[in-house]
Parts: structure tokens; sequence; C-alpha cells
């Protein structure tokens, strides 16, 4: 049983000290003491009460696990697993073979992460990527408790992330600022006329170039294009909405009405309405696609993402303001679309003369 008692002491100053004695006893005998000293003696007293109530009600100690096993148990809950994206998924099976999965969940200390950033850079691994690792495993670990009842010390990457940004073992991203040129866009298309006569798993073609312009048009992700729906195309207004919008503050149910600028709604209109999808092909093929032709052409540093730069500077190019932009973008954030999306070239700046 515990308790407590206040004993009051005068400083030689005057003032008076609270200190709180608290004692554990069984079967008469005291088992545990401790006293803190307060100035106050309603700070004393509220801290007594609330020792005794958690050294008579103690918070079972969570059971640990290696962090492999931990791993293992996110990658198998399908709530979780089905909701993480593809580079995390990949991140956290990489991880898993790492020296630091055999690290009990609640012993994860700083040294064992500076450790494993230095085993990633020795590889030749950039910090940008070793970020995504410290970042995923922070994230499996919040989990550990609520989801598994797993104890996991994960207030030790409040400790460790200053310090490997200090160390440059982990980094953000640098913005990128590739466009494709006219001459890059012009080669691509022509390849890409011949590749989409190919069939795709012996039955579809891929309409390439229809898609790259309308990436480019409409700004948008090659996954959002690959699901927009003939249901949610707005034919008297040009508008299509655009379900589950990449969000970093809302993963799902972020639908958007978008406009079909330009000739991005002729584009729509010429497909043939064979599926509930207007462009019903996988996204990662229609990427495949693009990369292999990029790679043929010799075209360095070009991603199927910039494509989304492309159209959001052409916009800003043709005088567009920025509010009027981000209806097109999907950015709610318009600092991020003028930072990170935008990329304008100088000499444009001739034709408003």
């Amino acid at each position: 049983m515990a308790s407590f008692s206040i004993k009051t002491r005068k400083l030689t100053n005057g003032e008076n000290r609270f200190t709180v004695d608290i004692i554990v006893k069984k079967n008469g005998r005291i088992i545990h003491r401790e006293s803190k000293t307060f100035r106050k003696k309603e700070l004393a007293r509220t801290y007594g009460r609330k020792r005794v109530i958690e050294l008579e009600n103690p918070i079972p100690v969570k059971k640990t696990v290696p962090l492999y096993v931990l791993m293992d148990m996110y990658m198998t809950d399908r709530d979780l697993w089905d909701k993480t994206g593809r580079t995390k998924q990949y991140v956290i099976r990489m991880l898993r073979d790492c020296d630091i999965a055999l690290i009990e969940s609640n012993k994860l200390k700083t040294s064992d992460i500076i450790q494993h950033c230095k085993n990633r850079r020795a590889t030749g691994t950039k910090p940008v990527t070793i970020y995504h690792d410290v970042a995923y495993l922070r994230s499996v670990m919040k989990k550990a408790g609520p989801v598994f009842n797993i104890g996991a010390n994960v207030e030790v990457f409040e400790e460790a992330v200053p310090i490997l940004i200090d160390m440059n073992l982990i980094g953000k991203s640098q913005k990128r600022t590739r466009r494709p040129t006219s001459d890059e866009i012009e080669k691509l298309k022509q390849e890409l006329l011949v590749r989409q006569s190919y069939r795709c798993n012996g039955t579809v073609r891929i309409p390439f170039i229809d898609i790259l312009d309308f990436s480019i048009l409409t700004c948008m992700r090659i996954g959002e294009v690959c699901k927009l729906q003939w249901n949610d195309l707005n034919t008297e207004h040009k508008t299509i909405l655009v379900r589950d919008r990449k969000d970093p503050r809302k993963k799902e149910g972020n639908h958007m009405i978008v406009p079909l600028l330009a000739g991005s709604f002729d584009i729509v209109m010429r497909q043939p309405k064979t599926d509930a999808l207007i462009f019903p092909y996988n996204s990662r093929s229609v990427t495949a696609g693009f990369q292999r032709v990029r790679n043929k052409l010799g075209i360095q540093d070009l991603r199927y993402h910039d494509l989304r730069r492309e159209g959001a500077s052409r916009l800003f190019e043709k005088g567009y303001s920025i509010e009027e932009v981000a209806q097109v973008t999907g950015h709610r954030n318009l600092n991020i679309l003028w930072q990170v999306y935008t990329q304008l070239f100088p000499h444009k700046l001739h034709d408003k003369f």
C-alpha cells in the first residue's frame, strides 16, 4: 500500500520548502521510499497523490521484440500495409535485412541509428535516400504501442535526427528544376509513336502521345491520369473530378474538380469508351515505356514526373496567376507550387511584349 506525507522546513532566508515523502508498504514492511521537494505545499500534495496512484496502479511493461519482428507484424497487418506507398514498402523490406533490425524495439539508441546511416553511406547511398530509412523506421515504431502493444523507443529519433543532419548523414532532396526542351519532347513523341503500336499484355495499345500531352496540359501525376473515370467528366464545363489527389495531410477523399484546359478536353473525348476509366492502362507500364524511349534517345536526367513541372511552368508563362495554376495542379500550399513545380524559361518573357 502506498501513502504520502508532507514535511515543512524553513530555509535560512525565511522561505518555506515542502517535502513530500512517499512510501510503499507490504506486510508491514517498507519496500519503496522516495521524496521530492517543492516551493508550494499544494504542488507537493498534488505530486504525492499522483505518485500514490501510479505506484498502486503500475502501468504494465509492454513486451519488446527485435525490430525485424516488428516490421514483419507491420507488413502482415493489411490495414497498415495496404495503405503504405510503394517506396515505403521497399524501404521497410530493405531495413528488415539490415543489422539495425536485430536490435530490440525498446533498446534502440541514437548510436545504433548513426551506425546504420554510416553503413548505408559506405555503400554509396546518398543522404536523401538514407533519410527515408530513418523516417520510415520511425513510422513503423510509432505504430508499435498503439497497434501491437509492443514497447518501442520512438523518442530516440528526437535526439537522433538533428545529429544525423549535423553529420550530413541524412538530408532532404534538392529542388529539381529540370524541364524538357521542345526538341526533347519532339524526339520523345517520334519514338513513342512507334512504341504505341506495340500491344501491352498482348491486347492493349497504350496511346503514349495522348497521355504525354494530357499529362503536360493538366499537370496531373501519371497515377491520377490512369484513374480518371468517364462518370466524373463534365462535358458542359470541360472539367473532371480527380479523386484522392495526393496531399501530405489527407491521403484519402481529397477529391478536386480540375479544368481541362487547352487541348486536354479534346484528348479525353477522342479516347474510346471501352472501360469505366478514360485511360485504362497500368501507370507503371506507361512510365516504363517512357523510360525506355528516353534511355534509347540518350536524354539525361528526365523523369515522367518532370512533365508536371513543365505543365505548371507553361501555365505561369501564359500569364495564369498562382491561384489559378493551383486549381490545375491541386496544390494547397502555394509556396510549394512556386518553389518546387515552377521553372520559368527567362526568354519566354519576351512573348509578353
